[in-house]
């Protein structure tokens, strides 16, 4: 995960607590984004994001219309998730809270009840991600990639959409270096939203957007 050097100061007490239990969310994975209750941050004043409208039968049957993945296997190439299993294991533990996006905003679209699997990589520790597949539309996507952008995201065009990446690097209060970040990837009628601590796997959104939309 290729990151912009800059993020807001206020991720990094929040991202540092995320795979300790400081952010609540549910616990189990594959379910839609909850709202933080405890991470620490301000309520957000942003006006939210526009919410999906359910799609009728013949928008589910359009031949280009984005399905999520019935599992997180299904969310990685091979090569990704064998990588995954040895590197930053075990998939989906339910003692997770990272949260996939630390970006108000969005939070509330993941909690408002779009489509989304979520998918966690690593045990509850200072270590792990946190990754989000949703369905949005049109409209959805555009302020999702507004508020990142607006949020000092770098933006980049990947394939039929745009990947946006942010990262910060510091000193946590015992005086262990950590590395933390989220990128997101808008376009295709869907959104990969990711957040990690310390757990930088090179080409990791990209890999989603490749399986998922070839």
């Amino acid at each position: 995960m290729t990151a912009s050097p800059y993020l807001r100061p206020a991720l990094r007490a929040g991202v540092v607590l995320a795979l300790a239990g400081g952010i609540a969310l549910a616990a189990s994975a594959c379910q839609p984004e909850p709202s933080p209750s405890s991470s620490g941050a301000a309520t957000s004043t942003a006006t939210p994001l526009p919410t999906a409208v359910s799609p009728s039968p013949v928008e589910t049957m359009k031949p280009d219309a984005f399905a999520l993945p019935l599992g997180c296997d299904q969310v990685y190439s091979a090569q990704m998730f064998n990588t995954l299993e040895t590197d930053v294991a075990p998939l989906n533990d339910p003692g997770i809270t990272m949260l996939s996006t630390q970006q108000p905003a969005l939070l509330e679209l993941l909690d408002s009840g779009i489509p989304s699997l979520r998918c966690t990589w690593g045990a509850p520790s200072e270590y792990g991600i946190a990754t989000t597949i949703a369905v949005v539309d049109g409209t959805q996507a555009a302020a999702i990639e507004a508020d990142l952008r607006d949020s000092g995201f770098g933006c980049a065009a990947l394939g039929d959409g745009v990947l946006c990446v942010i990262e910060q690097r510091g000193i946590t209060q015992d005086d262990t270096e950590y590395v933390s970040g989220e990128s997101h990837y808008v376009g295709g009628g869907g959104w990969v939203a990711t957040t990690y601590l310390n757990a930088e796997v090179e080409g990791y959104t990209e890999d989603i957007v490749s399986t998922l939309w070839g």
